[in-house]
């Protein structure tokens, strides 16, 4: 099944440099694939994994290794942000 994985800020580095101008890229995945399981391949530090949405939704990080998927979701992640 087709998803849509984003990273923001800093984490764009880590896509493919075709890729980080747009900052997403489809990815094509088996359908109980966990959350997790999807951005590891790309080498994301845990501690870089901040901010995980599903289609606008908040991923708890105590659930990301369990929940799942379904075709045509957008998988967003984002760095914490520091300001002052």
């Amino acid at each position: 099944m087709k998803i849509t994985f984003k990273l923001f800020a800093t984490l764009t580095d880590y896509l493919p440099p075709d890729a980080r101008r747009s900052n997403q890229l489809e990815l094509d995945i088996a359908p109980d694939t966990p959350i997790a399981k999807v951005y590891e391949p790309f080498g994301l530090p845990d501690k870089m994994v901040h901010l995980v949405l599903v289609n606008g939704r908040y991923i708890a990080p105590e659930v990301r290794a369990s929940t799942t998927l379904a075709e045509g979701d957008v998988l967003a992640i984002w760095p914490p942000i520091a300001g002052g």
